[in-house]
């Protein structure tokens, strides 16, 4: 049997994302060879811990609660009680691993970035630990120069074929049902261009504030928290050319992340918007004058043949009107008559679906065009249940030694270098951090950066 230990074993990631997904592989009955080894500082021993889990793994997994499903994860559950930041406890670890004969690993650190290294050096002292997998978790750094560091400290321990960066969007089902649907669909791959889509837009407004997550968000924000990593992961998907195969994919992205207009021809007024919602320097443990952002609003060019002089609209933010991720394809009007445009609109979450919008003359005597509208939700299908969830599908994506479905060294460079360049000519543009208030859809001034080219948000 593998160990696939758990740094960060009593975190909300854990007890949220990790055991329900380990729940629904077992209760789907697949085959299951691993040892879950949970590390954790706090006293409990491998029956308490299970006991704390089952709450979550009923209000968490996608599958519903059974008790001698659960029984059956528990089986493979052992609660390890160390300091993670102790470098001599880590010779327990390896003592722990070999009484139980455990020589393959897969290390999630489920923690902070500033423990990556702490751990990665304590794993020195573990036999066989530096040929395993580790799975980490996104920040990616705090900036280009912290990410250049931290992706050092873990490639001087673990092979880089060894590092599996997660990042759960790529996880999500409409989020890998965009290549589908555009390249299984001749009616969209054909016209997937800038001669036929007048813009795209990118949103994932969010609902609710930061709420105990102040320390770590007033020192990234909106655009290190979301677009960064998240949103242009989409933007690479929605924008790529035909990956030849699952293991293109990533080169794919790559060269169209390449291709988006350097920072420095970029007008920057019109092209980034940050905002804050009021009351967020109210928030605990945010700075009583931070001036991070809470909200993002960008319009991006991809300087290729394909993309050339259509726009990429992307906005995410906290405390909006709703929550939801939703990418709106706007193809082009008619140039012989006057009508609305289709709308193509891939819905992420809270729902997923497909929502088409075209013409169709108004029934009577009348050559008045109206919009008729199709919406497709997969929610609603009868095998949403058997539909895998992000991190269920990403943790089996590990242990399959599936790289496709995670994030890569060079990608997360070139984005972090990409928003980088933004930010500081946003600042040496002195401009403004917009209010906007808490439920709205956000700052007037993200508006306007459409308006100014005769789009707005759909």
């Amino acid at each position: 049997m593998q160990a696939f230990t758990i740094f960060g074993g009593t975190g909300d990631l854990t007890f949220r994302k990790l055991l329900p997904a380990f729940y629904n592989m077992v209760a789907s009955g697949d085959s299951f060879s691993y040892q879950i080894v949970i590390i954790g500082r706090r006293p409990y021993t491998t029956e308490k811990y299970c006991e704390i889990a089952r709450d979550w793994v009923k209000d968490f997994a996608r599958l519903d609660y059974d008790e001698e499903k659960f029984q059956k994860l528990t089986s493979y559950i052992d609660y390890y009680h160390m300091d993670f930041t102790v470098q001599d406890d880590y010779s327990g670890l390896d003592a722990y691993y070999k009484k139980r004969d455990l020589k393959k690993h897969i290390f999630y650190f489920a923690v902070a970035p500033r423990f990556f290294s702490v751990i990665a050096h304590g794993l020195t002292k573990v036999e066989n630990a530096c040929h395993g997998k580790v799975i980490i978790e996104k920040p990616f750094g705090e900036d280009l120069a912290s990410a250049h560091e931290l992706n050092k400290q873990l490639e001087s321990f673990f092979s880089p074929e060894g590092i599996f960066r997660i990042d759960h969007y790529l996880g999500k089902e409409m989020v890998r049902n965009i290549q589908t649907i555009r390249f299984s669909n001749p009616i969209f791959s054909n016209l997937w261009n800038s001669h036929y889509i007048e813009c795209v837009q990118i949103s994932a407004p969010e609902d609710l504030g930061i709420g105990t997550r102040g320390g770590y968000y007033d020192a990234s924000g909106a655009l290190r928290d979301m677009v960064q990593n998240h949103l242009f992961q989409i933007l690479s998907i929605i924008a790529m050319e035909w990956p030849e195969s699952p293991e293109k994919l990533f080169d794919a992205q790559i060269r169209v992340l390449r291709s988006l207009r350097p920072a420095k021809d970029v007008d920057i007024k019109n092209s980034l918007v940050l905002g804050q919602y009021e009351g967020y320097q109210n928030e605990k443990l945010v700075k009583p004058n931070s001036n991070t952002e809470t909200f993002a609003a960008l319009r991006l060019f991809i300087d290729n043949e394909r993309w050339w002089g259509t726009p990429f609209y992307i906005r995410t933010g906290k405390k909006l009107s709703q929550r939801e991720i939703k990418i709106a394809i706007i193809f082009r009007t008619s140039f012989l008559q006057k009508a609305a445009p289709n709308i193509l609109i891939i819905k992420v979450q809270p729902s997923e679906g497909v929502y088409l919008q075209f013409n169709i003359k108004k029934p009577g005597d009348t050559d008045d065009i109206v919009q008729a509208k199709m919406d497709f939700s997969q929610s609603d299908c009868i095998n949403r249940l058997n539909t895998p969830e992000a991190y269920e599908r990403l943790l089996k994506a590990c242990m399959n030694d599936n790289r496709s479905w995670f994030s890569r060294w060079e990608q997360i460079e070139l984005c972090w270098k990409y928003i980088n360049e933004l930010v500081e000519k946003f600042h040496a543009a002195n401009l403004p951090v917009a209010k906007y208030a808490p439920g709205s859809q956000g700052p007037k001034e993200s508006d306007n950066l459409l308006e100014a080219a005769g789009h707005k948000w759909i």
